[in-house]
């Protein structure tokens, strides 16, 4: 139904965010690359890319993006069953993954493959739907457990968080014990606005609501744990990153009877199912050891 030498020019505009770079990326003229675009358009009957700087994708044109992904990995898969040599992706594979999996057990887990190239996007439960929808991202890992439409969703198991602290920071804080004043008094690490974890481990210790805590804001995972060993403040982390910290003294938990727990779930499009079978798998196999 499309011509692929013009998914091809899409995927590459699209991936390298303009004209020029694709052009270089195919080893065409830009002329050529536009010419392509157009005539993409024109078959479509919508725009597909807006002119900007870089150059962005309309809705249409993420569809078809997604579209054109689907088909290389529908590809590989024929390639892999013919035991022919697999030939690259146009452009990265874009998984939508939360940043706690990200900074414990994923990278691990994704298979390594000459031919495939990732590109991983932190995604919340709120925008992992849209991702998808959109051809923003080929799948998620997310804590939405209802299905996207048109996806297959399967679990990944939990991540356990505990809190922690650096020694001299929980012992000016909270001399006897996590209580209200030690909360009130001394700062946590939030990753984001979005992130409730140290409210609701703050509602588990008091066994009352907090609405706010006094916190630093800091985007990365690792960074969170960096500053706590610092002592800038405490924080929620996944058990397995802090649990060596525990071990060498750089940090102490908090109350480690107080254990969260996030349920993680897999949603892939059915489209893709097949094509990323062996990235699933993967993905299971790994979650369960890091359960």
């Amino acid at each position: 139904m499309f011509d692929r030498s013009a998914l091809a020019a899409l995927t590459a505009v699209l991936d390298t965010g303009s004209f020029e770079l694709a052009a270089a990326k195919l080893g065409l003229g830009q002329p050529a690359v536009s010419t392509r675009i157009k005539q993409l358009e024109e078959n479509v009957g919508a725009v597909l890319v807006r002119r900007t700087r870089p150059v962005e994708a309309t809705d249409a044109g993420r569809k078809l993006q997604a579209h054109a992904q689907s088909l290389a990995l529908m590809e590989q898969e024929v390639a892999r069953d013919l035991r022919m040599k697999p030939m690259y992706l146009d452009a990265p594979l874009r998984i939508a993954v939360t940043a706690d999996t990200l900074a414990s057990w994923l990278l691990p887990a994704l298979p390594q493959k000459d031919w495939l190239f990732y590109d991983l996007v932190i995604d919340d439960q709120d925008t992992s739907a849209e991702l998808i929808h959109s051809g923003a991202a080929a799948a998620a890992i997310t804590a939405r457990g209802d299905p996207i439409s048109g996806c297959d969703v399967i679990s990944l198991g939990s991540l356990k968080y505990a809190a922690f602290a650096s020694p001299a920071f929980a012992e000016y804080h909270f001399p006897s014990g996590v209580d209200l004043t030690g909360l009130h008094s001394g700062p946590a690490l939030t990753y984001s606005r979005k992130d409730k974890l140290q409210l609701e481990w703050a509602r588990r210790v008091v066994g009352i609501n907090l609405s706010t805590l006094p916190t630093h804001y800091l985007p990365s995972t690792h960074g969170i744990t960096d500053a706590a060993i610092a002592g800038l403040g405490w924080a929620v982390n996944p058990v397995g990153m802090i649990e060596p910290h525990f071990e060498t003294g750089a940090l102490v938990p908090l109350r480690p009877d107080i254990v969260l727990e996030t349920r993680l779930f897999w949603q892939v499009p059915r489209q893709n199912r097949d094509a990323m079978a062996a990235i699933t798998e993967s993905l299971k196999r790994a979650a369960t050891r890091n359960g």
